[in-house]
């Protein structure tokens, strides 16, 4: 899936864009359900999205998963564009 529609899915834009505001960030699931206010299971199809886009990074341990922002510079630049004709 492109950025363009990425971004034009309210669940994964309010993601990218905390995650974008907070780059050094790193979270679960259920964290991340909590702070958009959406159910987990839904929450986890959208970060499976954005982790197979590249967007985000995950980090499998024993018991979850936790989120980071990509490190791609490319990828950063072109997602604060694209924020910005959103905002």
């Amino acid at each position: 899936m492109t950025l363009d529609k990425l971004l034009k899915n309210k669940l994964c834009r309010d993601i990218v864009k905390f995650f974008h505001e907070n780059q050094s960030s790193i979270d679960t699931p259920r964290g991340i359900a909590t702070w958009v206010k959406e159910e987990r299971g839904v929450v986890k199809k959208a970060l499976d999205k954005l982790t197979a886009a590249g967007i985000l990074l995950d980090h499998k341990v024993s018991s979850t998963t936790g989120y980071s922002y990509t490190r791609n510079r490319k990828i950063i630049r072109e997602i604060g564009k694209q924020l910005k004709n959103t905002d």
